[in-house]
């Protein structure tokens, strides 16, 4: 019987890993569901590393399976081994694929970082940043005008290729504490303990720290960025499907760093008008005057106005109840 030629075994092996490896990258539901136009991009890169791996487990351990059968010590022989010293143009060929490799993703994760923004977020990285020392106490930062949607940082996730030169829709402030998020509206006169967003609007988030470096991730938008003291940073994306999806901190800032989580949730742009109009009657400065009031001060009237419908009495009425 005629033996089959090693280069054939070969063959029909790569193809089989091949197809197992591509089917796995491109089915393994590793991730979470995609939330911006950012996210694809993530996905797809991470799909072909993922596609590689498989491949490349595939070969080693499969090689290692066979060598520990075909090569394995046989009952009664006590002989040496073969003595192999090495195999030039083997060394040559695994140094060479994983190098190729190895300089292919990175010239496309490159062209998936520009594609996302991350080579032109701004060009003024230090404009609008303002550096104060305490003596004592740890380095503390804040932008000079956080209030408007001027700042230009020259770090981050900036605008795409596709918006670029364009005005974001959406300028939100985001302030790193220990151990919270805070963001503020500027153009809104908004502040929130949460992100709020449209779905498919160019939100632009400014992002700083006022105590230690915190980073900004949102896992479903495939999305990080550092808020780091003294140097504003930029996050610029696209949401594109309705939810409440987690806000994370990804960078270790003290005891407290696991619990410091807050969540963005994209509305439909009805929704997010709705929000918005609502927060700005709660916020308006005279809503914020008094918090509470001592009955003591009140007279009858003023004290027994909010229950007025209850008692079935006109408000002229309590008017000329009032005692001294």
């Amino acid at each position: 019987m005629q033996q089959i030629p090693v280069s054939l075994w070969t063959l029909i092996a790569g193809i089989v890993v091949g197809v197992i490896s591509l089917w796995i990258g491109q089915n393994h539901n590793l991730l979470p569901i995609q939330a911006s136009e950012q996210a694809p991009l993530v996905d797809g890169f991470f799909n072909i590393m993922f596609t590689i791996a498989v491949a490349l487990f595939l070969v080693v351990e499969g090689t290692i399976l066979i060598f520990l059968f075909k090569y394995r010590r046989r009952r009664g022989d006590n002989t040496d081994g073969v003595p192999v010293e090495g195999n030039v143009p083997l060394e040559i060929f695994w140094t060479a694929i994983p190098s190729i490799i190895v300089v292919c993703l990175g010239i496309y994760s490159v062209d998936v970082f520009n594609q996302m923004g991350g080579l032109e977020p701004g060009t003024h990285p230090h404009a609008s940043a303002h550096v104060a020392h305490s003596s004592g106490t740890a380095l503390a930062a804040t932008l000079n005008d956080t209030s408007t949607s001027a700042i230009n940082p020259g770090i981050g996730i900036g605008a795409s290729p596709t918006t670029a030169g364009k005005t974001a829709d959406l300028v939100v402030n985001v302030t790193g504490m220990q151990f919270a998020w805070l963001f503020d509206y500027p153009d809104n006169s908004v502040s929130a303990g949460e992100l709020h967003v449209p779905v498919g609007a160019d939100v632009q988030l400014n992002l700083s720290a006022q105590d230690v470096i915190h980073s900004f991730w949102v896992p479903q938008f495939r999305l990080k960025q550092d808020a780091i003291p003294g140097v504003p940073t930029e996050l610029r994306f696209v949401a594109t499907k309705p939810g409440t999806y987690p806000i994370v901190c990804a960078e270790l800032c003290g005891g407290y760093h696991g619990s410091m989580r807050s969540q963005v949730i994209v509305h439909t742009p009805e929704e997010f008008d709705s929000w918005l109009a609502e927060n700005q009657v709660a916020q308006q400065q005279n809503l914020h005057q008094a918090v509470a009031v001592n009955p003591a001060n009140l007279s009858t009237s003023e004290f027994l106005a909010p229950y007025t419908q209850d008692l079935g009495i006109s408000a002229d009425t309590l008017q000329g109840m009032s005692v001294k």
